[in-house]
């Protein structure tokens, strides 16, 4: 099997953004890891591409008008005139009014949105986008640190060519904004393995939650309790996943790799360690369908850029050291300075699966998955074109004092050999020439 072509999307400006003092998300973490992916080479490995900006139209095809416009015009300064806003849309604490709120949003739905219509394309086999991966935002509000539905808005952009799309989300929140986008129909399954119980946000996510109407049977829900490992993991994923492929056999696939779902994150309450989270990845990886990759949740830092890191690496198929390369961010990483760190017994907790509870969600989502009309297909019908028209891209004149505009480089992809390391190398060409 030929070596799956990756496209790799990030914004340099997109670890920028700030929460406000001691929130949990922390969008600095993608710089973190995008400096990770840059110093273990990974980058020579994929396509890079400054994404694309999702403009307000792009967000209401999901979003409602009036909701993406307040977005665009709130700021700190003037939130005081917007207070019944404020309520309605359900921003204040846990989604607060940030600086560049709406441009952040545009960065990392942009992403999404482009990694889709690359693989609509066919001009990669995977699509990353660690910025993206914002699955709690509704239709009309915001929630759970989430803003703007990336994810939905990405699955809607592949439903034009996909006549099946299969959500998998492994973040220890239930993955409840793109299961209620998707659940009156049976072009998209949603599955999300979750903690569930006690009133865990976002309290969703029963595994009597299966759709309605066209979608009944196409919401898949696995409800975990505390401190679930990787091999309890690994018994419910492996089996549940193998038989939605079955059922349901999808032309593409979107993955959420939430980060809180690892031993010791600020948040999740689950004790998976980076190479079992990456088990889950890896398996995806070898269905061998258009997959787009995006990020999540995730709020103890180290660990969701070497988690993340670490899956890039799967993804494009490199083994890396576990010893960390040297990067400006190097001291986030202390003691230990490793990519798999052990697991600290603190952080563990008891898990609470026992073997007869998975097997028994593992059952209930078997039968109901017989209940599936094996593989729903589409009536043929003239494709809408991409989202992003040609000259999206080109947002103003070339500066004339400028060799090289942003939009002609961000355009430019290195040829592999351009790379100074290897027998690719364009010196080491010319040496054997010579000789």
């Amino acid at each position: 099997m030929s070596k799956q072509r990756v496209s790799y999307f990030f914004n340099p400006d997109v670890g920028n953004f700030h929460y406000g003092t001691g929130h949990p998300m922390k969008p600095h973490r993608l710089s973190v890891i995008n400096s990770l992916v840059l110093n273990y080479g990974l980058h020579k490995h994929m396509q890079v591409y400054r994404p694309y900006q999702a403009t307000v139209q792009d967000m209401c095809r999901f979003h409602t008008d009036e909701y993406i416009d307040f977005l665009q015009k709130v700021t700190p300064q003037n939130m005081s005139s917007f207070t019944k806003q404020l309520s309605n849309y359900n921003v204040g604490d846990d989604c607060p009014v940030f600086y560049g709120l709406f441009e952040f949003c545009s960065m990392y739905t942009g992403a999404s949105l482009e990694g889709a219509m690359k693989l609509n394309n066919n001009d990669c086999d995977i699509a990353i986008n660690w910025a993206g991966g914002l699955h709690h935002a509704k239709k009309f509000d915001a929630s759970g640190f989430c803003y703007v539905n990336d994810i939905v808005i990405g699955i809607l952009e592949l439903l034009k060519y996909h006549p099946r799309v299969l959500y998998i989300d492994i973040d220890v929140h239930h993955g409840d904004g793109v299961q209620e986008a998707f659940y009156v129909t049976d072009r998209v399954m949603t599955v999300s393995f979750h903690k569930y119980g006690n009133n865990f946000f976002p309290a969703t996510g029963d595994m009597y939650e299966i759709g309605a109407e066209s979608g009944r049977y196409y919401s898949v829900n696995v409800p975990l309790k505390e401190g679930i490992d990787d091999a309890s993991y690994w018994q419910v994923f492996k089996p549940v996943i193998s038989n939605v492929m079955e059922f349901y056999q999808p032309t593409a696939i979107v993955l959420q790799c939430g980060a809180d779902s690892l031993a010791g994150d600020r948040l999740g309450l689950f004790s998976l360690s980076n190479k079992g989270h990456g088990e889950c990845v890896k398996f995806v990886k070898s269905l061998n369908v258009p997959t787009l990759v995006v990020g999540g949740g995730g709020y103890t830092l180290r660990n969701v850029a070497r988690c993340w890191t670490y899956e890039t690496s799967l993804l494009v198929d490199e083994q890396i050291s576990n010893e960390l390369p040297y990067t400006e961010y190097l001291e986030y990483f202390a003691p230990d300075f490793t990519l798999h760190p052990e697991l600290d017994a603190k952080a563990k907790k008891e898990n609470c699966n026992s073997k007869q509870y998975l097997e028994a969600i593992t059952k209930f989502v078997y039968d109901n998955l017989k209940m599936v009309q094996n593989s729903p297909s589409v009536q043929m019908h003239d494709a809408p074109g991409p989202a992003i028209p040609e000259d999206a891209k080109i947002k103003e004149e070339d500066d004339p004092d400028v060799r090289i505009s942003q939009d002609l480089e961000d355009k430019m992809v290195e040829a592999k050999n351009e790379f100074y390391d290897g027998d690719k190398d364009n010196d080491q060409e010319d040496i054997k020439m010579r000789e």
